[in-house]
């Protein structure tokens, strides 16, 4: 195989000076000792070691918490039933995450009346048991202390029976409802029963990022005003225009979990899909994909059109850039070659290059497979056009009164000035909103909306597939959902529960059938055939025509994009989410301006391939500022260097800039970027194909993770860490993987050169130590990650923080290098700086089973148990960090400072945590802590345990039931949460667990990271294997591979 050079950064890859003694330096600043330091810790007024004043949560919590008990009449337990709980015993509650327009099917995890815990729902047919990042930190949100805790009129408290009565005196003139895409069926007929009683009233559907153009297209071509069901699973060449589809798209869930049966490879009969992106600014899944082409915005319509002339038999037209008109030719041939298993989607909310798209997936015989016409996805169903009718009839003075559920359209309507000046002349406003945001603050009468975790309802995300709401919390503040309002409003005497209720107990033949469908959390129906739908190509030619007549862009193009966590602003509250690092540019608590390589030369004066400055660059977390016009409207940003991106596009995320009333995580993060989206025609774009970038000359600090807990030292470079090849080179040579691995063992083994490669694997482990092979029987705990199924995703991690109690630590604590998450996913580059390959991997503890971490301890802090786990005693440990510095994997976390206050020091917060960190540390936050989890204290090394009260929780009940442990009694966090299912857990003593079988299944892309140090970790990866139309490459560095062996 050929010998790949990994990059984590540009410093690294120009091993320059500054980098190299950069990584000497582990820890970033020493311990900080006790004031006095001519006194030990036990001298001092109060020991660091004594936790007695908290064990999880302070007795304030604890009454809250036991004030918050399940309204068990009405909620149907997921797993238990109502008279079976007990203190300390959780139970499972099915529910359904929903959060404008998003839906995702979950179970909840109750402790003593408290969720603390989002796990998806293994029933659901659409996400089968997937989760998503924004999914696993909501549970956060519903001990937000910025919530609204009672309604208001004029910004003053009333009760909700007041506010019914001065709300039915004031509705008046032509009524509209405002709202986010609603899914719920039940929800819908709410809001039409309440409009009936105003004739001349509407509802309009906003959605802050815009799917207009979709919808508006396929009404042209399909006459459907709609989204079709897309179906990745079916598809055998993919080719995206721009469709984040694996991040932010539409259903990345959904789609996550499809799109990895076709990356997964049987070593029998290795065959995957095919996967073709394109696109100007870097992205989650143009980083998956198997071919990646960069161009500028402004090229879309042309692209299309120039792959719609393809696929017909005309060639490529009207594309000048060779590597871009090469890119193409290769996606109409994958298309072509797997007609009636192809799939084209397009991100652009044009609706011109939507229409071309809906042609060439005509020409290909998507319709039917790939796409489903029988059904629709309902997750999206906002049109431009509606909404900016309603803000003219609003500066008008034609509406009498508005009211908002879930919209915030004075955030990231792109003309909010617009929107706000007409809202100042409706009579009567009326927001449902569950905090002060940038809407609800400019209403008269705010009357909040419960958490989804205390509520009922239910959701439709896609036809015939209907997922129920349920509390599994009783209201924790003076909230009422808003469909309750509106049903007292609309004159109907029954709340919302029965609203709910007595529709589908209708459906579902009584009582009997409602409290089967709650217990499941969904309902799906007997799937219909798939229809291909009726194709009209009426439209297609204008398109074609105004795609490639379009104006050419300027010096520089804008994109505007969501980021995974943060989302169009819903996740910009949440620091779980805040913390987690783009997988994209591993930064966390900021926006800012992504720029490439050669663009950098240029704008910034930083050259990466010179030493020098791609360390005055990346080593400092200072970045240049740049100043960014568009349209008269100017923002100042940081700028980040980021490969794979177009040389003359920039990239900005929205959903930053939101206000402090929100909450203390988003104050003053970021900038909002939404005001820079314009209007073309009907529908929001985007994109500005003419911006001007200037340099500043300031700098702004950038959190970022890229160049914490490096594997590099002067002493020797990465290259046991990742491994990848292509399809073909794996076909052509299928144990390369594993000869590779031998050949890198041999000089660790006493004649090793004499041995055959199997001998070597086999012999490793015993021979290249000097410590005896034990025998290891009972249960021996390992992991399996395929780095084909990993998307980089981050569901994994913010997992991780809520079952672990993983620390927040802030933006000033991550600048210094003192994160704290347990998993990590590292971004590997290779190949092409201004367009390379790039693989994640997650990395967390590997569990060695020859531990250098455990013969450094001191105390024995760290120790290795019967089962092969790498165990922290935290009630033991001084904190040396000796583990810390001997761990070649980098995933031993330190706490600098009480990030949970499990110190009993008095005042030993204020001054060393930032505000954000206090409040995680409010009576009302600490809520969302896992019992099961001890929480760590200042000077305690941390890291990843395997979910070891999971372990514990799985054995005892195996045993409870006289029976050997089982795959199903054991999942921990990160494996349960990922949407791809590319991570295996299971005891891998066990002939018939999921670890086994995965790690014989798989023998020759099996590896372990950094194998030759002889650590014996516990956890092994499968190699990328990406399906490119590259020649095998092993077969023509095969000699100069074997040139190589003779001089070692």
């Amino acid at each position: 195989m050929e010998q790949k050079k990994y990059w984590q950064s540009f410093g690294e890859k120009n091993q320059s000076a500054a980098y190299n003694q950069d990584v000497k330096d582990e820890f970033k600043e020493e311990l900080p000792f006790v004031e006095d330091e001519s006194k030990g810790f036990l001298e001092t007024a109060a020991p660091r070691r004594d936790f007695l004043k908290y064990v999880g949560f302070s007795t304030a919590a604890a009454a809250v918490a036991a004030s918050c008990e399940m309204p068990i009449k009405k909620a149907i337990p997921f797993a238990n039933k109502p008279e079976d709980i007990v203190p300390g015993i959780a139970n499972y509650y099915a529910t359904t995450y929903v959060q404008d327009g998003d839906v995702v099917s979950v179970v909840a995890k109750v402790r003593d009346g408290r969720p603390i815990k989002i796990e998806g729902n293994d029933l659901c047919p659409v996400t089968k048991g997937g989760t998503s990042a924004r999914v696993q930190a909501s549970v956060l949100d519903l001990y937000d202390t910025a919530r609204l805790r009672f309604p208001t009129i004029g910004g003053k408290e009333v009760t909700f029976e007041a506010a019914d009565k001065a709300v039915a005196a004031a509705i008046g003139g032509n009524v509209v409802v405002v709202s986010s895409t609603i899914t719920s069926p039940t929800s819908k007929e709410v809001i039409a029963q309440f409009l009936a009683k105003y004739p001349g009233s509407k509802h309009v559907t906003y959605d802050a990022v815009s799917y207009s153009a979709l919808i508006e297209a396929n009404a042209a071509t399909n006459g459907v005003a709609a989204i079709p069901d897309y179906h990745f699973e079916n598809a055998k060449a993919i080719v995206s225009l721009g469709a984040d589809f694996l991040g932010t798209w539409l259903s990345p869930v959904a789609f996550s979990k499809q799109y990895a049966t076709g990356k997964k490879i049987n070593e029998k009969n290795p065959t995957m899909s095919k996967h073709i992106h394109f696109e100007s600014v870097a992205s989650l899944t143009g980083s998956n994909a198997d071919e990646k082409y960069l161009h500028r915005p402004s090229e879309t319509g042309a692209i299309a059109a120039a792959l719609l002339s393809a696929v017909s038999g005309g060639g490529v037209t009207g594309i000048s850039d060779a590597t871009l008109k090469a890119g193409i030719q290769n996606a109409a041939k994958a298309l072509l070659e797997n007609k009636g298993a192809a799939l084209v989607v397009a991100g652009s909310n044009d609706v011109n290059v939507q229409i071309i798209v809906n042609a060439i997936n005509n020409a290909v015989s998507a319709g039917g497979s790939t796409i489903n016409w029988a059904a629709r996805n309902n997750t999206r169903a906002g049109v431009d056009a509606n909404f900016v009718q309603l803000v003219k009839d609003m500066n008008a003075g034609s509406v009498g009164t508005l009211i908002l559920v879930g919209a915030n359209p004075a955030y990231s309507w792109h003309d909010a000035a617009g929107f706000t000046a007409g809202l100042a002349k409706v009579k009567t406003t009326v927001s449902f909103a569950t905090k002060a945001d940038e809407t609800a603050v400019l209403c008269k009468f705010v009357l909040p909306d419960h958490h989804y975790l205390e509520s009922w309802g239910d959701a439709e995300a896609i036809s015939g597939n209907v997922s129920f709401i349920q509390p599994t919390i009783y209201p924790l503040f003076k909230t009422r959902q808003w469909q309750d309002s509106l049903l007292k409003w609309s004159g109907n005497a029954s709340d919302y529960l029965a609203f709910l209720k007595t529709s589908w107990s209708a459906k579902l033949g009584g009582v009997t059938g409602w409290d089967k469908a709650l217990q499941d959390g969904v309902l799906a129906s007997t799937p219909a055939a798939f229809s291909a739908g009726s194709f009209s190509s009426a439209a297609v030619a204008n398109a074609v025509s105004a795609a490639t007549s379009a104006k050419k862009g300027g010096a520089l193009e804008l994109v505007l994009y969501e980021k995974v966590g943060i989302g169009a602003g819903q996740g910009a509250s949440n620091p779980w989410l805040q913390e987690l690092p783009d997988p994209v540019t591993r930064a966390t608590w900021d926006n800012y301006v992504i720029v490439s390589p050669a663009l950098a030369r240029t704008l910034l004066k930083i050259d990466l391939n010179n030493g020098g400055e791609a360390d005055a660059y990346e080593v400092n977390p200072p970045k240049p500022v740049v100043k960014v016009t568009v349209g008269g409207k100017t923002i100042e940003l940081p700028a980040l260097i980021i490969p794979g991106t177009h040389p003359e596009t920039i990239g900005i995320a929205v959903g930053y800039g939101r206000s402090e009333s929100i909450g203390k995580a988003a104050n003053g993060v970021g900038k909002n970027a939404f005001g820079l989206a314009s209007l073309q025609g009907n529908n929001i774009s985007y994109v500005n194909t003419s911006v001007e970038v200037v340099a500043t000359g300031e700098k702004y600090p950038v959190a970022l993770t890229q160049t914490h807990s490096r594997y590099d030292t002067e002493q020797g470079n990465r290259t046991e860490v990742m491994k990848e090849l292509t399809l073909a080179a794996y076909k052509h040579h299928p144990t390369e993987i594993r000869e590779e691995r031998a050949h890198e063992l041999k000089g660790q083994i006493s004649g090793g050169e004499k041995l055959s490669n199997e001998e070597v694997l086999q012999k490793f482990e015993g021979a290249g130590t000097l410590y005896p092979v034990y025998d290891r029987p009972g249960i021996k705990w390992g992991m399996s990650v395929d780095l084909n199924a990993c998307t980089g995703c981050g569901a994994c991690v913010v997992a991780c923080n809520a079952e672990n109690n993983v620390s927040v630590v802030g933006k000033p604590e991550v600048l210094r290098g003192h994160e704290m998450h347990w998993l990590r996913i590292d971004r590997y580059y290779s190949g092409d700086m201004d367009n390379p390959n790039v693989v994640f991997q997650p990395l967390m503890c590997q569990h060695c089973d020859n531990a250098p971490c455990e013969n450094v301890c001191p105390v024995a802090a760290t120790n290795h148990s019967s089962e092969g786990l790498n165990q922290m005693t935290y009630n033991r440990c001084i904190g040396t960090r000796y583990c810390a510095n001997n761990c070649p994997y980098k995933v031993r976390r330190f706490n600098w400072a009480d990030y949970t206050g499990a110190d009993s020091f008095g005042d030993n917060q204020t001054g060393h945590v930032n505000d954000v960190v206090l409040n995680m540390n409010d009576d009302l936050t600490r809520m969302v802590l896992n019992p099961d989890v001890t929480v760590r204290s200042r000077g305690v090394i941390e890291k990843c345990s395997f979910c070891v009260q999971r372990l514990q929780e799985g054995k005892l009940k195996a045993k409870k039931d006289s029976r050997p442990l089982e795959d199903t009694d054991v999942k921990v966090a990160c494996q349960q949460a990922c949407p791809t299912e590319a991570i295996t857990f299971g005891n891998a003593n066990s002939k018939h667990s999921a670890i086994t079988k995965v790690r014989l299944d798989n023998p020759n892309r099996s590896f372990y990271v950094l194998e030759q140090l002889h650590v014996l970790p516990g956890v092994t990866y499968l190699a990328k294997v990406r399906n490119t139309d590259e020649k095998h490459e092993g077969a023509k560095h095969e000699e100069a591979k074997h040139e190589e062996k003779k001089h070692i």
